[in-house]
């Protein structure tokens, strides 16, 4: 096993995980439950190794989707967290503190997409800079990307 090790989370932070070992295939699910579960266009997932997965603050709440396919969340927040299925766990690329290397590499699903997915990169781009300065001025109750000692399992509150 590789000494390679990411971490990851929901976004209140009462779920929290680590992952030593070399990660899967990344790819993007159009299925019609993925979406659902997700609440977007498609889900986007990487396989987590076999052994080498440790939730270090809490652990998913699960739904059975389907008869072999459980999907885990946080039950405080929301977060889309895995995907088990007979095959193995996939973990939503989203939850990782570092994404960037996570491109997926293949479309599951695809026949299933919604029609219009494919250019949605292709709509202009917002461009308003008021806009952005008041984005700016947000203050996040989310965890941060990286782990904590201490997080309220709420998550931060002012």
């Amino acid at each position: 096993m590789s000494e390679a090790t990411r971490s990851g989370g929901c976004q209140c932070g009462a779920v929290r995980f680590r992952i030593r070992g070399e990660l899967g295939r990344p790819s993007i699910c159009h299925c019609r439950m993925c979406q659902k579960q997700f609440g977007s266009f498609f889900s986007a997932l990487v396989t987590a190794p076999d052994e080498g997965l440790e939730w270090t603050r809490g652990e998913p709440s699960y739904f059975q989707s389907s008869v072999n396919i459980e999907r885990g969340f946080c039950k405080n927040c929301g977060t889309p967290l895995t995907y088990r299925h007979p095959g193995g766990l996939e973990i939503a690329i989203g939850a990782f503190d570092e994404r960037d290397d996570l491109a997926p590499q293949i479309q599951v699903n695809y026949a299933y997409r919604l029609p219009w997915v494919d250019t949605i990169f292709d709509k202009p781009v917002h461009q308003d800079p008021d806009f952005y300065a008041r984005q700016e001025q947000i203050i996040s109750f989310q965890h941060p990307d990286h782990d904590t000692e201490i997080w309220p399992a709420e998550g931060l509150k002012i």
